[in-house]
């Protein structure tokens, strides 16, 4: 018997019982849908999970927070060496570097004012990470300044009472500042203990330059960046490290002398997410303490790697209950169909050729299932992600933080439970098979198995 003809047998003998095999069907795709859908979940979070990372910090980024010395478990700070040594590693992009005023500084412009924090920063590597101005241009001399896209929408009047700020912990409008910024003077107000007394001085500023808006709608960025010589003229006013305030005793810390000329943020940039791994890799040979995305990614993955091959398993529960349908039927369609096995046999059919055919027909019917529930899932999964949203506003109030992808189904998932239900059905079929080329033909034609 030809293949074409196996399979118009199969078909025809399908329709006889459209019924039973109908239901068949409906529970196998059942559960291919309810695989799906379940695994989707797993797929769909570590989605929000990992997008929602990779959109908070730059991907190619790596923070290096200090290097390991002979002392157990201590750490020291970086130094212009440390960065001369990061920029000659392989595939380095930029490395930046920034010192910050180790006091929360208070600038002024006329009666408003604005406590905020304040670096100082090689522009040039800053650059070549991806620092950008919305106006203005990168300081050139001592008392120029850049400060933040988000330090004149918090420059608030002094006369400002406590309800200054809006529900998004902005400064009202009635509040805030609306002159010109770029090209004035500002003040910059630092303070230290001497003698028992709070000494204050005002260092006059020149705006140049204001950053770039942050690409988040939720980041703010006030900071204020100065010149590494009006730190050291900050130092010389203080007497400490990085404008170091000390208490009203002026006792100065122990190992604060070592802070002069070390570096708070050094952030290397690779060239490529696939460098990143490397450099840490050789950084920890260094004794570097580094962090990354890409190190926490791989965690977060293996985490949801498991979760993943856990809700799959329970998926293909599902399926295996639907396979006893499966078996059911087959078994039932061996002793309907006794006198065609008893005549197939009689004209000299091939065992093989009878075993293949009631396989085939189990294939059919899971293949079907198969496609069907994978339909179905992806139906669920748009409805679910559409609909839990608004479930959770109604419900709650508001909306979500982060943008949640409650079911994700990338190709994978089809092809995995496809080849699954595959499997399950050959094996729910293969007993009633081998059972239909063992029918005696005497017997089969009196309709006796």
């Amino acid at each position: 018997m030809r293949l074409r003809d196996q399979f118009r047998f199969v078909r025809q003998n399908m329709k006889k019982n459209r019924t039973r095999v109908f239901m068949t069907i409906l529970a196998t795709a059942m559960g291919c849908a309810f695989l799906i859908v379940l695994a989707s979940v797993g797929f769909g979070l570590q989605k929000s999970v990992v997008k929602e990372m990779t959109e908070q910090r730059v991907i190619t980024q790596i923070d290096v927070h200090g290097q390991e010395t002979n002392e157990k478990g201590g750490f020291r700070q970086l130094t212009d060496k440390d960065v001369k040594i990061f920029e000659k590693v392989k595939d380095v992009k930029a490395v930046t570097r920034r010192k910050q005023l180790q006091q929360e500084s208070t600038y002024t412009i006329g009666n408003y004012q604005e406590p905020t924090q304040t670096f100082v920063a090689n522009f040039p590597s800053e650059v070549k990470a991806g620092f950008e101005l919305s106006k203005g241009k990168l300081p050139k001399s001592k008392d120029e300044v850049v400060v933040g896209y988000n330090f004149l929408l918090n420059l608030a009047s002094k006369d400002a009472g406590d309800d200054m700020y809006d529900e998004r912990g902005q400064v009202k409008a009635e509040y805030r500042y609306t002159g010109k910024l770029l090209g004035e003077k500002i003040g910059l107000t630092v303070t230290q203990f001497k003698d028992g007394k709070q000494v204050e001085k005002t260092i006059p500023l020149t705006v140049v330059g204001i950053s770039k808006k942050p690409t988040k709608d939720w980041a703010q960025d006030s900071s204020v960046f100065i010149s590494d010589e009006m730190l050291k003229e900050i130092e010389a006013f203080t007497g400490t490290p990085k404008g170091f305030m000390l208490d009203q005793n002026g006792e100065k810390p122990q190992g604060l002398e070592a802070g002069y000329d070390t570096y708070d943020e050094v952030k290397i940039y690779a060239k490529d997410m696939e460098a990143v791994q490397s450099i840490s890799d050789q950084l920890k040979e260094e004794k570097y303490a580094t962090y990354s995305v890409v190190n926490e990614l791989k965690e977060v993955n293996m985490v949801f790697m498991i979760a993943k091959a856990g809700l799959i398993f329970i998926g293909t529960i599902a399926i295996l209950i639907a396979s006893i349908g499966i078996y059911n039927t087959m078994t039932m369609a061996v002793t309907e169909r006794a006198p065609d096995i008893g005549i197939m046999k009689a004209i000299g059919a091939n065992p093989k050729t009878i075993k293949r055919i009631f396989l085939l027909e189990s294939s059919y019917i899971g293949l079907i299932g198969a496609l069907i529930g994978t339909a179905v899932s992806y139906v669920i999964s748009y409805t679910v992600n559409f609909a839990i949203p608004l479930i959770i506003k109604q419900a709650f109030g508001k909306e979500t933080e982060i943008n949640l992808i409650f079911s994700d189904i990338p190709l994978i998932l089809p092809i995995i439970c496809v080849v699954i239900c595959y499997g399950v059905t050959i094996i729910s079929g293969l007993r009633p098979a081998q059972r239909a080329t063992k029918v005696d033909v005497l017997k089969a034609m009196r309709r006796e198995v």
